[in-house]
């Protein structure tokens, strides 16, 4: 009896500290999308944009549209380090 108390510890012990594992793969996923958040105002900086000034429509200036389709590809790479744990 002892010994599956002690068994039973032991898993639950584990199972504890197992998300200590994958702390750093959201932290990588945020750095990644503040990454591509600042190369984005960047690209509305170069064309003479201010960021979250455009909106959608047929107005709408090429260079802002080529600029959201960057960040839009750029943050679906970011998608695998949300799942990779990283240690």
């Amino acid at each position: 009896m002892a010994k599956m108390s002690f068994i039973i510890l032991f898993i639950m012990v584990i199972f504890a500290f197992q998300p200590a594992n994958v702390n750093a793969g959201p932290i990588a996923y945020a750095v990644c999308q503040s990454a591509c958040n600042i190369g984005w105002v960047s690209c509305y900086a170069s064309a003479g944009l201010v960021a979250g000034t455009v909106t959608g429509g047929l107005g709408t200036p090429f260079a802002a549209i080529a600029c959201n389709v960057a960040q839009g590809a750029c943050m679906a790479g970011c998608i695998g380090l949300l799942t990779a744990p990283t240690p």
